[in-house]
């Protein structure tokens, strides 16, 4: 089955950087965005080095929305909503994965959620009703995402639509991790929430990797 192609904005972040990695290896085609095309496609040329062989390209952020079949946003806070506003149009009847958390610097350990109720709720407005919003990523740090080593920790999915979720648990099970349908986009507050939490966490015991794993449930 052909996979659909991902284009990743914000894909010159670190979080970013390591979602693209991760589906390069698997064989998805990539389209890295960026406000800056030049530096798209020096992101692009370095992801092509590092895995032989996969197509990846790098475009405008706009541009990228626009020729690719499902988008993810991956941007700091601060300029979500601008980019968001700048995409609009090119991402109608599309599936955009979020991976942005509401966080506020200096205060990232205190849950500061927008009045849509999350970023995610955030986005759904902004874009309109043609667009299927989906969170996931949120509570993965991007140490671990960049690399290949297994990661201990599950993504909560939670969007507009089942089948949408369905569609970007896929792609979370394609980067190598485990998948949770978590529910609808209202969900989301509670999900980006817990990336606050998990800052705090790792503050106050030292480490960099705290995440969630969801126990008592069996799986095949």
């Amino acid at each position: 089955m052909n996979k659909p192609t991902l284009a990743i904005l914000g894909g010159t972040g670190k979080e970013g950087r390591g979602l693209a990695y991760r589906w390069a290896k698997a064989g998805y085609p990539i389209i890295i965005g960026s406000r800056s095309p030049e530096r798209a496609q020096k992101a692009a040329a370095a992801l092509r080095e590092r895995v032989p062989g996969a197509r990846v390209q790098g475009m405008e952020n706009r541009d990228a929305a626009a020729a690719a079949d499902m988008v993810v946003v991956s941007v700091p806070y601060a300029g979500f909503r601008a980019l968001l506003e700048h995409i609009r149009d090119a991402v109608q009847g599309k599936i955009v994965v979020n991976v942005v958390v509401p966080l506020k610097p200096p205060k990232v350990t205190k849950v500061q959620l927008p009045p849509e109720g999350s970023a995610a709720q955030e986005a759904q407005a902004i874009l309109g009703p043609e667009v299927a919003v989906v969170d996931a990523f949120q509570n993965i740090s991007h140490e671990l995402l960049d690399g290949d080593d297994p990661i201990d920790c599950d993504v909560l999915v939670t969007g507009k639509g089942k089948a949408n979720r369905q569609q970007v648990i896929r792609l979370v099970e394609d980067a190598g991790l485990r998948a949770w349908d978590a529910g609808p986009i209202e969900n989301s507050a509670v999900v980006e929430g817990l990336t606050s939490v998990l800052i705090y966490l790792n503050k106050t015991y030292g480490s960099t990797h705290a995440g969630v794993r969801i126990t008592g449930i069996q799986r095949e």
